[in-house]
């Protein structure tokens, strides 16, 4: 569908699961040449064998000041250029906010945020030699806070400004700074919150998943390859007057400005 896509060198980051896993899968059938990175890496190394194409897994733990530097540096060393980073690293944990501790906000910025950042900042002059583009995997809690999500959504929101800023940058540098603000997508972390649903409610699984989305307000749950699919429209040239962009993919449960 993108077919400028192919041979494009794209550093995932988060690529072992969920989301980032999907991303990553798109892009390599898509012929992309693929640096995907996660903690985990008997995992990575099993899905680079599962991919098609050039694909070099570095299994690194962004938290770490150093990490986005040795990941940049493992991607032109193999590749000899960057023309894309899919920041999707970085949960943060829920809970009452009384109840959250200074290692939990810690924590929650460290890979999130800061991840992204320096990925962000180490990749920067490859990518304005490319003319290249980020993609940043957010999140709606940034947009409409709720009382269980005090980290998450305030990391959401500094990361969404973020995405604004460095795309400000980025019309001067020659840069697409994008963001993808995924709603109820069905990885391990929503079913882990359905069965706490279905153990809070005493009713079936089945019928549970399908009354959490409808507390949501939503029809369904999304599926990763939705937030794949739209990831690779933001890194191809079909998404060239994206800008700044911050797109919800949620159906529908964002009803706010």
């Amino acid at each position: 569908m993108y077919p400028d896509l192919k041979r494009k060198v794209v550093i995932v980051t988060g690529a072992s699961r969920g989301i980032g896993h999907a991303i990553a899968e798109r892009l390599a059938a898509a012929g992309a040449r693929l640096l995907i990175t996660a903690r985990s890496d008997a995992a990575l190394q099993q899905l680079a064998r599962s991919f098609p194409g050039d694909v070099v897994a570095r299994a690194l733990d962004l938290r770490c000041e150093d990490s986005p530097r040795q990941l940049v540096l493992t991607a032109v060393g193999h590749f000899g250029r960057v023309d894309g980073l899919v920041n999707c690293a970085g949960s943060t944990r829920r809970g009452d906010f009384l109840a959250l501790g200074e290692d939990d906000w810690q924590d929650g910025f460290a890979l999130k945020f800061f991840g992204a950042m320096r990925c962000a900042r180490e990749a920067w002059p490859h990518l304005t030699a490319s003319g290249g583009s980020i993609v940043n995997i957010i999140g709606i809690g940034g947009r409409t806070a709720s009382a269980d999500f005090a980290i998450g959504g305030a990391v959401n929101a500094a990361l969404m400004n973020l995405t604004k800023a460095l795309a400000d940058r980025g019309v001067a540098d020659g840069v697409r700074v994008n963001a993808i603000n995924p709603g109820s997508i069905a990885t391990a972390r929503l079913e882990s919150r359905i069965d706490a649903y279905a153990a809070r409610t005493g009713l079936p699984r089945a019928q549970a998943a399908a009354g959490m989305a409808r507390d949501l307000g939503i029809a369904r749950f999304g599926a990763p390859r939705e937030i794949a699919d739209v990831a690779a429209f933001l890194l191809s040239s079909a998404a060239s007057f994206c800008q700044g962009s911050l797109i919800d993919v949620d159906g529908g449960q964002t009803r706010t400005l």
